[in-house]
């Protein structure tokens, strides 16, 4: 299931890419990265990095959290509700580390107990710290899960004859033993 590790092209040589330019996108990549694994490490209750295809994919389980959501021009609060349980993903480059934005991510996950729930989109979400594709869930039970992960190849354009050709292929990618506690993070913004 898992879309075997590939390297997306990092040639000086092209018509768009120096090694200057090539160091300032890895630079870019380290930066985030270095969000990436505190998230991952430090902030979530769970979470992980692989290898797949051009990418690097990762993951954070955290409870579920209330977001903005634009509602007639205006930002509405959306509190968790139901939900209980905040799955992230992050697609970076595998070249260079660095965040992959306007991709169609989809999550699945196995409970402990083996049901499938989803796939579900995953939708892009700013925060403070770390751009990724996210959304809550309601999970039937705490325990060890099994996330699936699919990319679909974006359609947006890519610069430069040679480094360019990149993202062209659906990847998949799966975390088994994933500990998910169910909770929930209800906040109210200030007025």
């Amino acid at each position: 299931m898992t879309t075997p590790a590939s390297t997306p092209p990092r040639d000086p040589g092209s018509s768009e890419a120096t090694e200057r330019q090539l160091q300032l996108a890895v630079a870019q990549g380290t930066a985030y990265r270095n969000a990436l694994d505190h998230m991952a490490q430090d902030v979530a209750d769970a979470g992980g990095t692989q290898q797949a295809g051009d990418y690097l994919i990762g993951y954070a389980i955290e409870k579920a959290e209330g977001m903005y959501h634009l509602e007639g021009g205006e930002l509405v609060w959306h509190n968790p509700g139901a939900a209980n349980a905040h799955v992230e993903v992050v697609v970076c480059d595998g070249a260079d580390g660095r965040f992959v934005p306007g991709l169609d991510v989809s999550a699945t996950l196995v409970t402990p107990g083996g049901r499938e729930l989803g796939p579900f989109p995953q939708e892009l979400v700013w925060h403070p710290m770390l751009y990724h594709y996210a959304r809550n869930w309601e999970l039937p039970e705490d325990g060890e899960y099994t996330l699936r992960v699919h990319v679909e190849p974006p359609t947006f354009m890519r610069h430069d004859e040679i480094n360019g050709r990149r993202f062209a292929r659906p990847v998949d990618v799966e975390f088994a033993g994933v500990p998910i506690e169910r909770g929930a993070e209800p906040v109210d913004p200030p007025s």
